[in-house]
């Protein structure tokens, strides 16, 4: 009888504590896991919390972003990836462009009878390196021109396509290079961001050098610009 009593006692007691156990416990094992996808590294950055909106999905993200320049707001990423690809590829035609000028400007005025574009130490024409008042005003209203009907062709994009629209797509495409399948996409504007952030670097070189040293960045490293032999 004292046995039952105590078996009847015992489990009262063990039915009561468990009314103040939650029901939705988690084990130790998820709540590792959930702390730990809250605090994702950066892969560039790996002593660094990845930034929440860069998660993999644009391409060339890699989370690095350490003054959190992305924002918390979707709609302003979007706009700040346009505005990279667009420069990206402004410099990646500057950087071209800056070491051509200086290399064949001058023969190509002198063959033609007209006075070279470049400064007085053979520089291309910039706003550290002056030279900008020789560039004739067809030429600015050609770039102008040519920008508004980029920057419109771009707008008609965006109303068209609307959420399947790719930042920076212009709808220029006249060789037919992009591919139609979704990984070659994304490898492909992957190659095109990185060789564009290199580009944005290159040109801001060759402007602080020249500005520095006085000279054509051809002259600082004709490694690259003029023949070995």
């Amino acid at each position: 009888m004292k046995l039952a009593l105590s078996l009847a006692t015992t489990l009262s007691c063990i039915g009561a504590a468990s009314a103040f156990v939650p029901l939705n416990s988690k084990s130790p094992s998820s709540s590792c896991s959930q702390l730990n996808a809250e605090k994702e590294m950066s892969k560039s950055l790996p002593f660094l919390a990845r930034p929440k909106l860069l998660d993999g999905t644009l391409a060339g993200d890699v989370g690095f972003d350490p003054f959190n320049l992305a924002g918390d707001d979707k709609e302003w990423l979007m706009s700040m990836r346009e505005a990279e690809i667009k420069h990206s590829r402004l410099a990646m035609l500057a950087v071209v462009g800056w070491p051509l000028a200086e290399l064949f400007d001058k023969p190509i005025a002198d063959s033609l009878g007209i006075p070279s574009a470049l400064t007085s130490k053979g520089a291309s024409p910039s706003i550290l390196n002056g030279g900008l008042e020789k560039i004739d005003v067809a030429y600015w209203v050609a770039v102008a021109a040519l920008a508004g009907i980029v920057e419109l062709e771009n707008a008609k994009m965006v109303e068209e396509k609307k959420a399947k629209y790719i930042p920076g797509d212009c709808n220029f495409d006249p060789l037919g290079l992009f591919p139609s399948d979704k990984q070659d996409q994304m490898a492909m504007m992957t190659k095109e961001i990185k060789h564009g952030r290199i580009a944005m670097m290159a040109i801001l070189g060759f402007a602080i050098q020249e500005a520095l040293y006085r000279s054509p960045v051809i002259e600082q490293t004709p490694l690259f610009f003029k023949p070995l032999f």
